[in-house]
């Protein structure tokens, strides 16, 4: 069994559902903290050729609270709402396939969310749905109960209920984790590396690492699936 555990980001960029082709089971870690000013309630698209930071509105946004804790601002969430599909229309309306992806994207963002931990899941299980990718989801804070351990034992108990040999981590985990800590215990730990993905992004000079919502604009079901398979473990 290979498993991933990572936190939930709004519509993550190609790497983000690398890892989770990678695997057999992702688990989506919602009972760790909110990172403020990280990719949780934010990611890019593109607009008028360059790189345009969109956010889902928080209340309340606090480091101290947990993701599956944190609430979207419902105030201003139809306003953003609103805007944000207008603002894909006006760039994304001439991509080879706007018309099925910006269905997905406005019924990921009509469905009914009150936490921003509920919304980014939406937004990762659907789009693996669109893909076609069949793969196990679960969610920490109702499956493992186990907040009160640190955040190297979280892992290894996750691991072992689940009775995984191998642990996928993002590259980012290179500088918190050890792999002979992992072996330990029976687990093989690997990092996963993006290597350089490239598309045509109309007659723009390309920019990398976009939301996935870019990704499917530009490129055919069977292309994403391609660049799925373009990473290293290492």
């Amino acid at each position: 069994m290979k498993i991933a555990v990572m936190q939930p980001y709004i519509f993550p960029y190609i790497g983000y559902f690398q890892m989770i082709h990678a695997v057999d089971k992702f688990v989506f870690y919602d009972d760790v903290n909110f990172i403020k000013q990280g990719w949780i309630n934010r990611n890019r698209v593109l607009v008028s050729g360059k790189d345009y930071l969109f956010t889902i509105p928080i209340e309340n946004a606090s480091s101290f609270a947990t993701i599956n804790e944190t609430h979207i601002n419902l105030a201003l969430y139809d306003r953003f709402k609103t805007k944000f599909l207008q603002t894909l229309g006006l760039n994304y309306k001439k991509a080879p396939y706007f018309p099925e992806v910006i269905s997905l994207v406005e019924q990921i963002l009509e469905s009914p969310s009150v936490t921003i931990a509920q919304l980014a899941i939406k937004s990762i299980v659907a789009t693996t749905d669109y893909l076609e990718m069949e793969k196990q989801f679960c969610i920490s804070s109702e499956v493992y109960q186990n907040k009160g351990l640190d955040r190297y034992e979280r892992l290894i108990d996750i691991c072992k209920r689940e009775k995984a040999t191998q642990y996928i981590n993002a590259i980012g985990g290179q500088d918190l984790y050890r792999k002979e800590d992992f072996e330990r215990e029976g687990i093989q730990l690997n990092f996963i590396k993006t290597l350089p993905i490239a598309y045509k992004q109309f007659n723009n000079e390309f920019v990398p690492w976009l939301s996935i919502i870019d990704v499917l604009m530009f490129n055919s079901k069977q292309e994403v699936k391609d660049f799925l398979n373009n990473y290293e473990l290492i």
